[in-house]
């Protein structure tokens, strides 16, 4: 039962970190993860259907490649449960180092790995790039929860949801560091430099940001509220067992509030990057494919926009541009009237924007410009409140297990399988994309209602509050 907030977690005895510490380490490692889980949704699209999946064509290798993406959100709730139990069991801080450290270390090797194109390695090549994207996954399922505890079992009273956004503002800012680099790389390569080596820079590069990482969060010490949960003896022996027993309907709830942000954001970015690059004509994808050296099934061929690959790189940044701001926005807007107004009002949006999707994207440049600025303010609206509200479904003792089941569940729901959905529904209507506009409104009316059956968050006593 919700009870009002209490003094500030920075009231309690014993070391404590400073904001400037909290804020670095919630935000740093969240931009480190999501930039390693970028790298590899802008090679799924780019790369991997040419170098791992080469006897499959058009959007079938398109396809293949998502089905790996795929994996990732698989792992994920698993990742969830392991890292959960033990930021449960154990504490926030080593299972935030381990977490960051599995992900850095499977993001690196698929920097190392030969293609499908390597005699003998046909097979083992997918593979073990299917193996590393799990080990992605399983790393991201213990991060945002521990980052996002990290934040606001941290902040003063009256600032969760501000404190909150900063480990979101980690995913805009996680994926313009990606693209920016595979834009950089783009520019001063060739098209066959860039499918030799010049794909490998942004995975092996991501060890540097590792290590900074990793010095930040050694730095940390404990939470106050779990160091309070850990004082008075109630730490949960088997966390998961426990949270489901006491906080099931939260889970559910938490499920799919988190639906339309995790379904518009992999529309927003990977769907609308596929579309966006795909020839407008097959007269056009054979040309391209002839210049390449590949065969070219008009069977297979689904038209899309037409833009060249670094215009479209560019164009995402500059609506990500839009996502860190909106991020920051919506802290303020969800501690002055609530978590839960304010995720009704930007989820209403989500569900118009999704009938919208047809008359602005390919309405011309300004139309698709458009298009991602209004869906990436959307995306910062509602994912940054995401931060405050899923933690404080759940009591302290099984927090971490809670939300990070909860978000990576929905990961499963809206994640994995949006860009595979999307792209089967835009072949589907031939080459239009009012469907996937459909599929967008529909996961907007399922967060809708779970919305309006939640009770607003916003005074949970957060350091009091134990089952």
């Amino acid at each position: 039962m919700s009870t009002p907030a209490t003094a500030a977690p920075n009231a309690a005895t014993g070391p404590v970190n400073s904001r400037g510490r909290v804020i670095v380490a919630s935000l740093i490692g969240t931009s480190i993860e999501f930039y390693d889980f970028y790298v590899y949704a802008t090679a799924a699209v780019l790369v991997f259907p040419a170098l791992f999946f080469p006897n499959t064509e058009g959007i079938y290798a398109l396809l293949s490649s998502f089905a790996v993406f795929g994996v990732a959100f698989i792992a994920r709730p698993l990742g969830s449960i392991l890292f959960g139990h033990f930021g449960d069991r154990n504490g926030r801080k080593g299972t935030l180092v381990a977490s960051l450290l599995t992900m850095g270390i499977a993001t690196f090797l698929i920097g190392c790995l030969p293609t499908a194109q390597v005699p003998g390695w046909a097979f083992w090549a997918p593979a073990l790039l299917v193996l590393m994207r799990f080990a992605q996954g399983l790393a991201l399922g213990g991060e945002w929860s521990g980052a996002a505890l990290l934040a606001t079992e941290n902040a003063p009273a009256n600032k969760r949801a501000i404190y909150g956004t900063f480990p979101q503002l980690g995913a805009p800012i996680g994926f313009i560091i990606a693209n920016s680099l595979f834009l950089i790389l783009s520019i001063n390569l060739t098209n066959e430099q860039f499918m030799s080596w010049g794909w490998r820079i942004p995975f092996l590069a991501s060890a540097v940001m590792v290590i900074i990482g990793l010095w930040v969060r050694l730095k940390l010490v404990e939470t106050p509220a779990f160091q309070k949960v850990m004082d008075q003896g109630e730490v949960t022996k088997l966390p998961l067992g426990r949270m489901f027993k006491v906080s099931w309907r939260e889970l559910i709830l938490g499920t799919f509030i988190m639906l339309a942000t995790y379904v518009l954001f992999y529309l927003m970015t990977t769907f609308t990057l596929s579309y966006g690059t795909a020839a407008r004509t097959a007269e056009e994808a054979a040309a391209k494919a002839e210049a390449t050296g590949k065969a070219f099934d008009p069977t297979t061929f689904t038209a899309g926009l037409g833009y060249a690959r670094n215009d479209f790189l560019l164009m995402l940044i500059v609506g990500v541009v839009f996502f860190a701001i909106f991020t920051l926005v919506a802290g303020p807007l969800a501690e002055k009237f609530g978590r839960r107004k304010t995720l009704i009002a930007v989820t209403l949006g989500i569900l118009v924007f999704g009938f919208l999707w047809v008359p602005l994207f390919g309405g011309g440049f300004a139309g698709t410009m458009l298009h991602l600025i209004l869906g990436f303010t959307l995306m910062g609206l509602t994912f940054g409140p995401m931060g405050a509200i899923l933690p404080e479904l759940f009591p302290t003792n099984v927090r971490y297990t809670g939300s990070a089941v909860a978000y990576n569940f929905s990961s499963i729901l809206g994640a994995a399988v949006a860009p595979f959905i999307a792209v089967a529904l835009w072949q589907a209507a031939g080459g239009s994309t009012v469907l996937v506009g459909l599929y967008l409104s529909g996961a907007a009316v399922l967060t809708l209602v779970s919305l309006l059956l939640t009770k607003e968050t916003k005074d949970v006593d957060y350091e009091g509050q134990s089952s």
